[in-house]
């Protein structure tokens, strides 16, 4: 392996490591008396301005067509419907139980587009969509007999769904044409107003009074999105879509660890069979079809702009390389 492959590899896995940080940098804030509304609005709140130095330092402009405001309005938020109901599913399971039900989103990309664009099912989908529901249902039910919260597994199911509509929808409207670093700060702008309602335009909004706690809330925007954001494009460079995407498998895998060793989260073998089948269903599914490039499209960065293109529209086809 030359040393740009394990480069790639490296940051393709902090990508995904720092991308399944949420539980660490989240249960905290809950224990200390924060809602995911609360949590959620000031991440969000913190992200945006970095994302905007972010546009700033590639060289792009904060500039929108008109055809563009109402998806992304739209876009915006699918994103914070999928935030909020996944932390929201912290307090009904585990957090690592509930990052790796997450991870069936995949397998539902890939079910939106059979389905609703007509592509074609390969046998390796159907594969994986039957090892996912197998993985789904040895989480559910533990060992034990006792089954996970009813209302903790379908907001995860709906933070899975809204994040794989967010993924196709960004692929096959006008929003296609937007850079991802643009495009992602305008989903967490207009997604930042359902945080803002939620919270009664501030009166409810429970703010960190203690120094550490503001750590976390900054930890939850620098981890998961920017250092994810940067690590992935590195990998993407490096080896490609393909293995950047099935290093995602290692999201679900450090909510686990994080869950188990922080937290004291039980690990069962039963538990430990489900997250396995579920990460091997998400990698038949991006091994066997097309879903690799919803899968690392909206996350991929693009490269800085020479100095005489920076004032430049930026949006056309030759900068989304």
């Amino acid at each position: 392996m030359n040393n740009t492959k394990a480069k790639g590899y490296v940051f393709g896995a902090i990508a995904a490591a720092s991308y399944g940080m949420n539980p660490l940098f989240a249960l905290p804030l809950y224990k200390a008396g924060m809602n995911p509304d609360s949590v959620l609005f000031f991440r969000y709140l913190i992200a945006i301005p970095i994302l905007g130095v972010m546009i700033k330092v590639r060289g792009r402009n904060f500039k929108l067509k008109r055809k563009e405001i109402i998806p992304l309005i739209v876009m915006g938020l699918l994103v914070a419907t999928s935030s909020l109901t996944l932390f929201q599913s912290y307090n009904y399971m585990d957090a690592g139980v509930a990052s790796t039900l997450l991870f069936v989103y995949p397998v539902m990309v890939a079910l939106i587009m059979v389905f609703g664009y007509k592509e074609k099912m390969t046998l390796q989908s159907g594969i994986a969509i039957f090892l996912a529901l197998g993985g789904i249902a040895l989480l559910y039910r533990g060992e034990d007999g006792t089954t996970l919260s009813l209302t903790g597994t379908a907001l995860v199911m709906a933070s899975s769904l809204s994040y794989a509509i967010y993924i196709v929808g960004v692929n096959q409207s006008t929003l296609k044409d937007v850079a991802t670093v643009k495009l992602t700060f305008y989903a967490l702008l207009f997604g930042l107003s359902l945080f803002f309602v939620r919270v009664d335009f501030g009166a409810s909004l429970i703010i960190a009074d203690k120094w550490y706690l503001w750590g976390n809330l900054l930890a939850l925007a620098v981890f998961p999105t920017v250092i994810s954001f940067l690590c992935t494009t590195k990998a993407i460079q490096c080896i490609g879509s393909t293995p950047t995407a099935i290093l995602g498998a290692l999201e679900p895998v450090t909510a686990v660890f994080f869950g188990v060793a922080v937290f004291g989260e039980l690990l069962t073998s039963r538990l430990l069979l489900g997250i396995i089948l579920i990460i091997v269903a998400v990698i038949f599914i991006i091994k066997g079809s097309n879903i690799k490039i919803y899968m690392v499209r909206f996350r991929k960065l693009f490269p800085k702009l020479p100095p005489n293109k920076r004032n430049r529209n930026v949006d056309n086809t030759d900068s989304r390389r």
